[in-house]
Parts: structure tokens; C-alpha cells; sequence
């Protein structure tokens, strides 16, 4: 994990508000087909509606914080949903802690 993509990956307002929404997903988006948002994550659709994005640009926004290992994808059929990596957030959290 590269400190300087991770940072990179936080330095846009709509990246971080993408974490935000999906830290609780139940109070940021509607229900979809796949209501799992726990085990699955959040149709791509549904967090481009919500940021007001073209999905091009919310497309490359969730590439760069995947990239960052602060999110992971799921695709199911033609659907790809997004959540929070647990893991990522906490290596985050430990470079923080114990790097700067």
C-alpha cells in the first residue's frame, strides 16, 4: 500500500464523501436488487445518482480508492457494487498511527 496513492485517494471532497456514504449505506442509498450492502456494497448506479457525477467520473473515483485498497468490488451479472475494505482502512489507520 503506497502512502502517497492512499493520500492522493483522500484529497478529493466527492472520494471522501463516497467513504462516508459508504460507512453507512442503509441511511445513504435506497434500496437496490441486491438489498446486502453489508456483504456486497452499494450498485455503482446508486452512488452515481447520489454524487450528481457522470459515471465516467464517479467510475474513476471508485478506481483510484480501490486502487488505494480503501474500497473492494463485487460483480454480480452486469452490476458492480462497492464496499469499505476493512483491512485497507486499517492499515490506513496503522500508518497513521505509527508512520506520521
Amino acid at each position: 500500500m503506497d502512502q502517497v496513492e492512499i493520500f492522493k485517494a483522500l484529497s478529493n471532497k466527492t472520494r471522501l464523501q463516497i467513504l462516508s456514504w459508504l460507512k453507512e449505506p442503509k441511511l445513504h442509498f435506497p434500496e437496490q436488487p441486491n438489498p446486502d450492502f453489508e456483504n456486497v456494497g452499494v450498485c455503482v448506479g446508486q452512488i452515481q445518482l447520489k454524487s450528481g457525477l457522470s459515471q465516467s467520473t464517479i467510475s474513476e473515483y471508485l478506481s483510484i480508492l480501490q486502487r488505494a485498497d480503501l474500497i473492494s468490488s463485487t460483480r454480480l451479472g452486469q452490476w458492480t457494487y462497492y464496499k469499505r475494505n476493512k483491512e485497507g482502512l486499517e492499515k490506513l489507520s496503522e500508518i497513521i498511527n505509527t508512520e506520521l
